[in-house]
């Protein structure tokens, strides 16, 4: 399913009338936003502040990672926190018209939902996973997407203000671009990605200073976590092509660990000769979170959609358990042999 608002002559001048008429506007993400959320994020807060509205405010449903701070504009956004929130209640109601970044659920917002959902602001989705609901009033979605950064520069480009990729909302745009293709390397990277890095880099982008904030800027600690989860943590099931990690939150707070240095482990399994999905189930304030990948055809999508209250992408998906970590890895593991002939037949 694709659907660009600006496709349509009777929703593109839908648009032009509400943008036009518009005061105040929100941004929004998911909740423990990644490169992709807030790429495309900020990226969008860049483009929209060159325009003469009142107000543009970026509002996180939760705090965000240590890796994504060096990015521009970070320091205007408003966390939907205990400190932040009668202020961020406040933009919501004000707004004229929010945008949704990088999700298509309710439930991704978190503790913000009722409120965003209950607004009377016009609402614009702008997304590419899979099976979106339907609380947005216009939508600019493309589930086969490499990411929302590449839909946010679609959609500057198709309204006609490509001029306005400046050098930092290039820089937004790419790195959501970068992180949700995996450097490039996942099947989502189409000749239309490389076509769009290449106009980011004409911007002015420096691709090499974007890698390096984002991958090769860790806390020392993190490393060492990472160590241990590779040695003491993960185990292979050469049977079912399948990698599973636990960590529970002793661990975690052994490691010192904070927000987003779980982010990317769940790839490690994914590189073990003969895996086809990989996950990983970490237990977090009285909930496990889970993290699957896969390769080929095998869609952890359905699988976290079917058993953990998930979704997400064909090959990238994440679910919930409120059962305990035992619980919920023995669970996923009774599930293998129904799943054994999907993960099997799996072409290399």
């Amino acid at each position: 399913m694709i659907e660009f608002f600006t496709d349509s002559k009777e929703k593109l001048d839908l648009y032009k009338d509400w943008i036009g008429k518009a005061k105040n506007i929100v941004i929004t993400s998911h909740q423990n936003p990644d490169g992709d959320a807030f790429g495309s994020g900020l990226g969008l807060w860049g483009y929209l502040k060159q325009f003469s509205f009142e107000n543009v405010t970026f509002i996180s449903p939760t705090d965000y990672a240590d890796f994504l701070a060096w990015m521009p504009g970070i320091e205007h956004i408003v966390v939907f926190d205990n400190k932040n929130k009668a202020t961020a209640n406040e933009l919501i109601e004000n707004a004229d018209l929010i945008f949704c970044c990088d999700f298509s659920s309710g439930s991704r917002m978190k503790d913000m939902k009722d409120n965003v959902l209950n607004s009377k602001a016009k609402k614009i989705i702008i997304d590419h996973h899979e099976q979106p609901e339907s609380f947005g009033d216009l939508m600019f979605w493309n589930q086969h997407a490499s990411s929302t950064c590449e839909l946010v520069f679609q959609m500057i480009h198709k309204l006609g203000h490509g001029n306005l990729i400046n050098i930092d909302v290039a820089t937004c745009l790419y790195t959501g671009l970068l992180t949700d293709t995996g450097s490039f390397k996942f099947d989502a990277t189409s000749p239309e990605v490389h076509l769009i890095a290449s106009q980011l880099l004409a911007a002015g982008v420096v691709p090499s200073v974007i890698h390096r904030n984002l991958f090769d800027n860790n806390p020392f600690e993190k490393l060492q976590f990472l160590g241990y989860i590779l040695i003491k943590k993960m185990t292979f099931l050469p049977e079912y092509g399948v990698c599973y990690i636990s960590v529970t939150e002793k661990e975690l707070q052994k490691f010192n660990s904070r927000s987003g240095d779980t982010e990317g482990i769940v790839n490690y399994g994914l590189s073990i000769k003969g895996a086809v999905m990989s996950a990983i189930f970490i237990e977090k304030e009285g909930i496990i979170k889970i993290s699957f990948r896969s390769i080929k055809d095998f869609s952890v999508a359905d699988l976290a959609r079917d058993y953990f209250e998930g979704g997400g992408h064909k090959n990238a998906a994440g679910g919930r358990s409120n059962l305990s970590l035992e619980e919920t890895v023995q669970k996923f593991l009774t599930l293998l042999p129904y799943l054994k002939t999907q993960l099997v037949l799996q072409p290399n």
